[in-house]
């Protein structure tokens, strides 16, 4: 009943003035096609606030029944560009915010991805969409496809880019990685899906090549130098090596500055899209 009146309470006034894009409540998570129950609301919201914390990355989830009170000419892509500029997602530096939306009774999703990535990073979203939610998707488990998606996004899109890397050898191909492989290796529920994110890196390593001896299967090591702060970047030192081999490269890189804290009932931070990113239907 209270997410019912809170749908009601900012679509109606939407209409009423003609506002073309839902207002939100929070920069983390709006489900206002309450489709996630709160663990799984307070989960993702977890993995939401770890990115922004780790990284200063503007990452958001919005679900709807439909936008069709909100948009009845123009494609889904055109909206969640609207929407997403309308927001401001992401810092307005980098322009590297993400918004996850959802509609579920339109069957449709969006991941739409700021200015600041390059189109790499759209083949990545697609891969996600079409191999790891939309399959939950058509179960009808939004919650577990929402949880998911996020952590990929997170590892494969967000963590790359921010770490001036490319995203994964295998999201580039558009198949021959599926993602029920990984849930029989590592075990289905909730416990493997939140130890993705330490597991990603893992997998990466496995399916990429070394770039002397080009066997698959190296080991990357990050470590933190200098911590980011609002006001400056920070470093990070990358060391790839090979057992096959004996290869070996260190690199430093950037560490993202951090966005100025935005609480979950504040603001976002300014950023805008372009209109890259990738759609799926289910």
């Amino acid at each position: 009943m209270i997410r019912i009146l809170a749908l009601i309470f900012f679509i109606l006034p939407g209409l009423a003035t003609a506002q073309s894009y839902p207002v939100h409540e929070s920069t983390l998570i709006n489900d206002y096609a309450a489709v996630l129950d709160e663990a799984a609301e307070n989960r993702i919201s977890n993995q939401l606030q770890a990115l922004r914390d780790e990284l200063g990355v503007e990452a958001t989830v919005l679900t709807l029944h439909t936008r069709s009170p909100f948009q009845t000419e123009g494609s889904l892509e055109d909206f969640a560009t609207g929407l997403f500029n309308d927001w401001g997602i992401g810092d307005a530096t980098r322009n590297d915010g993400i918004l996850i939306l959802v509609l579920t009774g339109d069957r449709d999703m969006r991941i739409e991805l700021g200015a600041g990535y390059g189109r790499e990073f759209n083949r990545a979203a697609k891969y996600i969409i079409d191999y790891e939610m939309i399959p939950l998707f058509k179960d009808g488990d939004f919650a577990t496809g929402i949880s998911v998606g996020t952590a990929r996004i997170a590892e494969w899109i967000a963590r790359p880019h921010a770490a001036g890397d490319a995203p994964p050898e295998e999201t580039q191909g558009g198949g021959g990685f599926s993602p029920w492989w990984i849930f029989g290796l590592f075990g289905a529920g909730f416990a493997g899906l939140i130890t993705w994110s330490v597991l990603g890196q893992t997998i990466r390593d496995r399916m990429a090549r070394c770039p002397k001896c080009g066997q698959r299967g190296i080991h990357t090591h990050r470590e933190e130098l200098a911590a980011a702060s609002t006001s400056q970047t920070g470093k990070g030192e990358k060391t790839v090596t090979c057992s096959h081999c004996g290869y070996r490269n260190t690199s430093s890189y950037v560490i993202a500055r951090r966005s100025k804290s935005s609480s979950s009932s504040g603001g976002f931070g300014g950023g805008r899209s372009s209109g890259g990113g990738a759609s799926g239907s289910w």
